[in-house]
């Protein structure tokens, strides 16, 4: 057992089980055993790889794609481009670099990074040159608003709940023979999923994710307010149905109750949970990420970067389209939806 596992263990003797999102927030950000705390886990030499760490071509496409939005809303003279858990930087990164060509759009925006990992900052800094950070966005400046979230609303604590007649039984974590073990509470009306006792049956299990309420509701009214458009990338579906929480460790997926601090602990994301909460500003069709990059040109951009590659090099950029792309790989797995105010048009690929 893990440093923060026994202490875990110490406080579940004390106070009795804890819900699955108390047990996922110590584990990703207890300040001293959190495993987004203490690490930096991407990239093949960490726990996982995401997009922009695949390709270049992944966060120069989001960056005009927000320019784009920028663009077709009048370019506003003062903007906040903003990311939610911006890893080590390299997707705004890329998406500077990208949109440095577009008239006016540096000149207006200023860089705001959404991120508590104090270790994940440190990387940050070296790659984005006058940002701000922050720990919540609820101290985002009231501007208009263009707001990446990349694998962010994943790592969001869930709750889950298991259908029992008309009420619900909560997964929780508790100690059973000296080690962590998950139990469940007493059936019970369950206010937070009562709405889902109309497309449930006995023994379901549905997820929700506590904080995403008050995230997406702040997004949602700063860009009605404001102005702008948040692209907000993740795995997931419509709505959550069944267990999606998932640890890995070292490129491979381990037991969530195994290691705790030491893995990443995630969920699919319930983006009708998103929609529903984005009012008053409107959001778009839910998208696949292979079809989204499409309308973005990534074949194109492929082609051109291509050319200027030869050999081992040409090899892996080839697989790295695919892999964002494939419907077989990340292509389908990632979806994208769109926050939009309601007097603009949708963000560049995406549908009303």
């Amino acid at each position: 057992m893990t440093a923060l596992g026994d202490l875990l263990i110490a406080r579940i003797a004390r106070t009795g089980p804890i819900t699955l999102a108390d047990y996922m927030a110590d584990c990703l950000m207890h300040p001293e055993h959190g495993y987004y705390a203490t690490r930096d886990p991407f990239g093949a030499a960490g726990d996982f790889t995401t997009a922009p760490e695949i390709s270049q071509m992944f966060g120069e496409l989001i960056g005009l794609a927000l320019a784009q939005a920028w663009i077709d809303q009048g370019q506003p003279a003062q903007i906040t481009l903003a990311e939610l858990g911006p890893g080590r930087g390299t997707l705004m990164q890329d998406a500077l670099r990208a949109t440095r060509g577009v008239p006016g759009f540096h000149q207006a925006l200023s860089v705001h990074l959404v991120e508590t990992s104090p270790t994940l900052r440190k990387a940050q800094s070296a790659r984005i040159a006058h940002a701000t950070w922050h720990d919540s966005i609820a101290t985002l400046p009231d501007a208009p608003l263009y707001l990446i979230a990349n694998e962010f609303f994943d790592a969001l604590p869930i709750r889950q709940f298991i259908r029992s007649g008309d009420g619900w039984r909560e997964k929780m974590v508790g100690v059973t023979d000296g080690a962590l073990a998950f139990g469940l509470s007493a059936a019970a009306p369950i206010a937070a999923v009562e709405h889902r006792l109309t497309d449930t049956t006995e023994g379901d299990l549905v997820e929700i994710c506590p904080s995403l309420p008050a995230i997406t509701e702040t997004i949602g009214a700063q860009i009605e307010r404001s102005g702008g458009c948040a692209l907000i990338i993740d795995y997931g579906d419509w709505q959550s149905l069944g267990d999606t929480l998932q640890a890995l460790q070292s490129q491979s997926y381990s037991e969530p109750l195994a290691t705790p601090g030491q893995a990443d602990l995630t969920a699919h994301v319930d983006f009708a949970a998103v929609a529903a909460h984005a009012a008053p500003a409107k959001y778009t069709r839910l998208t696949s990420q292979g079809v989204f990059l499409e309308r973005l040109g990534i074949t194109a951009r492929a082609q051109a970067l291509s050319a200027k590659l030869a050999g081992e090099a040409r090899t892996a950029h080839i697989a790295a389209h695919r892999r964002l792309t494939h419907p077989a790989e990340m292509g389908d797995l990632f979806k994208v939806i769109g926050l939009y105010p309601s007097t603009a048009t949708p963000p560049p690929g995406l549908e009303p």
